[in-house]
């Protein structure tokens, strides 16, 4: 059971401006399937933004934190369920962060179907893949989004 308290759950309902666009921007990840334009995103708003998955391709991707990991655990448990916010770690300090599912298209399938069928430059470039045997329909993975200026983004929503 996931003991993280669903802190701003209550925003998602009537979300202030910068919490909307979060979720818009999120949103927006999941249509570019690009974690380059994700970055940029994550740049031009003064957010940390990270592709977490627990079959991963790049190391990087790993779920960092106790609570990346429980978040991904719920929404493999709960595919309804397609974004969440919680309260920052104590390690991010200020702040909140929204996660958002990412599921596997019949496009992911041509990188992330199966392992023989993966394209040459992925089995060159990430030798260690474990991002493979999906079906459609599958949790990918999730997008991690750390909002920094949680205090502004509440004061957004009372005003």
């Amino acid at each position: 059971m996931l003991a993280l308290p669903l802190l701003l759950l209550h925003l998602m309902a009537l979300p202030g401006p910068a919490l909307a666009k979060a979720v818009a921007e999120r949103e927006q990840f999941d249509r570019l399937r690009v974690g380059m334009r994700a970055a940029a995103i994550g740049r031009e708003n003064g957010w940390q933004v990270r592709q977490v998955a627990t079959k991963f391709r790049n190391p990087d991707h790993a779920p960092a934190s106790a609570q990346e990991r429980e978040v991904i655990d719920l929404f493999h448990r709960q595919p309804e369920i397609t974004g969440l916010w919680q309260p920052a770690t104590a390690e991010q300090g200020a702040g909140v962060n929204y996660y958002g599912r990412i599921n596997v298209e019949p496009s992911c399938l041509a990188c992330h179907g199966t392992k023989a069928s993966r394209p040459a430059f992925v089995k060159d470039k990430y030798p260690d893949d474990k991002a493979f045997d999906f079906q459609v329909g599958d949790l990918r993975g999730m997008y991690a989004v750390f909002i920094p200026e949680v205090q502004q983004a509440l004061a957004e929503t009372q005003g």
